[in-house]
């Protein structure tokens, strides 16, 4: 049996007088019935530090761990591949800035685009997109979005370029899932399904046209910004890793909501929208 490691999240603790308990990354605790197996030489092969001969005993335990999904083999971080390492950022600054950071310390190299072409109200064509051949394009926003604004990098996963984004819209935020292929969830889906599931849709596609009167603005303060960049740095470093999802939703198919007032993240289904047929002509 090759190595393994406990996988991240996942602790062994010694209770005393009650043997072994695992803490999942759920946060529960399980108890482990090591038989006649050595505790201190489990350990070591949790940890991927013995290579002493295995008993019967020990083996069997390790298999439990095994079949639970407790471990992992090989290295325990997944490096940034180099194919898909250029990352284009747009957007607003105070979103751009702090997602470009994270991303640079995952091991990508973000490039950000400069406030005046990233977040005005003109599209931007998707020959301008590929520039550079990015492997992935990123779209902040802090402010809801223009209509047009982001129709030509919906069609970015047919270049074979990822594409996320994010925008707010007062107290909220919202950040859209990854849209890595044809046939993934674009943003003209998700507006599309984000008016079918309100009785207000014409409040809100007026809303999305805009002129809106404010007051005092809501801005976005340096905890809730950190807090959308590590979203968006995660998703991105889960796609490019091929991490899969932990837990919740798949990423592809996956609408999150933060509530910038409380920092509270939900999680919404989104699926893309099928090609409406067009109506058949009437004969004259």
């Amino acid at each position: 049996m090759s190595r393994s490691r406990l996988v991240p999240g996942v602790e062994v603790v010694a209770v005393p007088g009650r043997g072994l308990a695992v803490r999942t990354q759920e946060g529960e605790f399980l108890s482990v019935r090591t038989g006649s197996a050595e505790e201190d030489v489990l350990l070591s092969r949790l940890t991927g530090g013995t290579t002493d001969p295995e008993g019967e005993e020990l083996a069997r335990v390790v298999r439990a761990f095994e079949a639970a999904g407790y471990l992992a083999e090989g290295p325990q971080d997944a490096q940034w591949p180099a194919a898909r390492r250029d990352i284009r950022v747009l957007g607003d600054p105070v979103l751009t800035e702090p997602l470009a950071a994270q991303l640079a310390a995952l091991g990508a190299r973000p490039r950000t685009a400069g406030a005046a072409t990233a977040s005005g109200g003109s599209p931007v064509g998707v020959e301008d997109l590929l520039d550079s051949d990015p492997s992935a394009v990123v779209w902040c926003l802090d402010g809801p979005v223009p209509d047009g604004l982001w129709d030509a990098a919906d069609t970015l996963p047919g270049h074979g370029v990822a594409w996320l984004r994010c925008h707010r819209e007062g107290w909220q935020a919202y950040v859209e899932p990854l849209a890595a292929a044809p046939g993934d969830v674009t943003s003209a889906h998700v507006r599309s399904r984000r008016l079918a599931a309100t009785p207000a849709h014409r409040e809100l596609a007026a809303y999305w046209s805009g002129p809106r009167t404010t007051g005092a603005p809501a801005r976005l303060t340096p905890p809730a910004a950190t807090l959308l960049a590590a979203l968006l740095a995660d998703d991105l470093a889960r796609w490019a890793t091929g991490v899969p999802d932990t837990a919740g939703l798949p990423a592809r198919r996956r609408l999150r909501h933060l509530d910038l007032r409380t920092l509270t993240v939900t999680e919404h289904p989104v699926l893309p929208v099928p090609v409406v047929a067009p109506r058949p002509r009437k004969d004259i």
